[in-house]
């Protein structure tokens, strides 16, 4: 087996690594170290938890160990997408690069600008950033890329997302042309291969492992739950959470919890802290400083369950990490390969866990296109068995544009009294309802002869309120209006029925009019 002293790698380097416990390096170090050491660019892509940062710093600092930075100009630059994985590529430099005296400055947002731009000022052989708060720097006059030997992009598929592309591409027109470029990541879609064409010259494809693929070292699972009814679907998936975090015993140690969005974050963390476990949040609202709290407490013991959005899911190691839960089924399905990666590190066992409500199921059917492989089932502490409605063609037809559709609900019989009414009116003999009437109340004849000597009407004409107020009166129904009466049914109510407002049965006098003359001879009395 090659170990580090193979690699060519300095003394000074190699020294740090046995001080840190590491004896070989993974197949993507051994791969990618000797590529970069003479200066080619390359594209590293390899699963999670296989060393990729250790690939390029480890180059890195043996490169710069000779030369010396100069002032707001430094000499490499590492680009990363999240403010805590740039955390932990410094955290690696200081590790690998404690027996030289190279300098190194974190341009993250949420501290001062102040510190950040001593730093600067001095020098800086390696400077990590993310992309918005590089270019504030820039934009002020505080710092200048033209000395750059080595470019690093972190999680390549990612900061080439959509949304970076833009950033990316002027951070890179300031950088010189003949600089060295190393892009890493765990994922790289076809597309976004097209992309590193633009920025990377003559590469080195450096691919140990099937992309897209977890390691073997990773048990997944999958939970798929029906919820009783659709709104209680969240509360139910929390105690489905809840429960199968107290059945894992004593194997649960600690845990990443993954939501899709940040307010699904702090409801989850609420309810959990509720209910007695030990936990913590983390998504990108929070304050710098209160994210790097909760990290390094989750780090040290101190807080056992992390609740969290994608912004823990890229690159961060915690090797002791023994169960990933997914809350909710990532939209993108290369997310779920960064996610489960937070466990199962450096060849330890870890466990995966994903509740899948039948929404999600075009989801999660994507991830298993994506993994090349189906996902074991378990059975919900809730209620247990796979249901019709997990189908993915089921699925796609109740969804538009990525959003749950409303469920189809059946269409049930208009109970209004006045349609259901004339709708037996319609079936019934005209002579129904006299029969009806004459049965209910036999001292009154005439009320009962009376709608049985007239024609049926299409149409009833209107009345006025007082024959109203008879019309309620000969009705003897009461509430009987819509069809509630003791009696049974009765014809039906024409207009407000017994609830006609008081203001309407008030008796009005109207004016006469006046004629014109008349008129104009009280404008004459007047103006006289």
């Amino acid at each position: 087996m090659t170990s580090f002293s193979d690699l060519d790698l300095d003394p000074k380097v190699l020294e740090a690594i046995s001080e840190a416990g590491y004896t070989s390096p993974t197949p993507i170090q051994e791969q990618a170290i000797p590529h970069a050491l003479v200066g080619r660019d390359v594209l590293g892509i390899a699963q999670t938890g296989t060393g990729k940062t250790a690939s390029f710093t480890l180059p890195m600092i043996t490169i710069l160990a000779q030369g010396r930075a100069k002032a707001r100009m430094p000499r490499s630059l590492i680009l990363c997408p999240t403010r805590e994985l740039a955390a932990q590529v410094a955290e690696n430099f200081e590790i690998y690069g404690k027996h030289h005296r190279l300098t190194m400055a974190l341009l993250i947002g949420g501290v001062s600008f102040k510190d950040q731009d001593k730093l600067i000022d001095r020098g800086v052989d390696v400077l990590i950033a993310t992309p918005g708060r590089l270019l504030d720097h820039f934009e002020r006059g505080k710092l200048m890329l033209t000395g750059v030997q080595i470019m690093v992009v972190d999680e390549a598929d990612r900061m080439l997302d959509m949304g970076f592309i833009p950033d990316i591409e002027r951070i890179f027109g300031l950088t010189p042309f003949t600089r060295q470029t190393l892009f890493f990541s765990a994922t790289m879609a076809p597309e976004i291969t097209r992309l590193t064409e633009t920025f990377l010259h003559n590469p080195v494809r450096v691919e140990v492992a099937r992309q897209a693929t977890a390691s073997d070292t990773i048990e997944q699972r999958v939970c798929k739950h029906i919820p009783t009814r659709k709104d209680r679907a969240d509360t139910e998936k929390r105690e489905v959470l809840r429960r199968i975090m107290q059945s894992e015993g004593d194997e649960l140690r600690n845990a990443i919890i993954f939501c899709n969005r940040k307010r699904d974050v702090d409801v989850l963390f609420k309810s959990l802290e509720k209910h007695g476990f030990n936990v913590g949040a983390l998504h990108g609202d929070l304050d710098q400083a209160v994210r790097t709290r909760v990290l390094n407490g989750f780090r040290d013991g101190s807080v056992q369950f992390l609740v969290a959005s994608d912004v823990a899911a890229r690159g961060l190691d915690i090797p002791n990490v023994s169960h990933v839960f997914n809350f909710d089924v990532p939209i993108h399905s290369e997310d779920y390969v960064h996610r489960i990666g937070r466990t199962g590190r450096a060849g330890r066992k870890g466990r995966a866990i994903t509740i899948c409500l039948p929404h999600e199921a075009k989801y999660l059917a994507q991830i298993e296109d994506l993994v090349k492989s189906e996902i074991p089932v378990v059975e919900s502490p809730l209620a247990g068995g796979e249901a019709e409605s997990f189908r993915p063609e089921a699925t796609d037809r109740r969804e538009k544009d990525g959003k749950p559709a409303r469920p189809r609900r059946e269409r049930k019989p208009r109970s209004r009294g006045r349609d259901r009414d004339e709708t037996q009116a319609a079936e019934a003999p005209a002579e129904a309802p006299v029969e009806a009437a004459a049965a209910e109340a036999p001292a009154a004849p005439v009320v009962a002869e009376e709608p049985a000597a007239q024609a049926p009407a299409p149409a009833p004409a209107r009345q006025e309120p007082e024959e109203r107020g008879r019309g309620r009166s000969s009705s003897g129904s009461g509430s009987g209006s819509r069809g509630r009466g003791k009696g049974g049914r009765e014809a039906p109510v024409i207009g407000l029925g017994d609830h006609v407002p008081a203001f309407l049965l008030r008796e009005f006098k109207v004016k006469p009019s006046r004629s014109r003359s008349e008129a104009e001879a009280e404008e004459e009395d007047a103006t006289a």
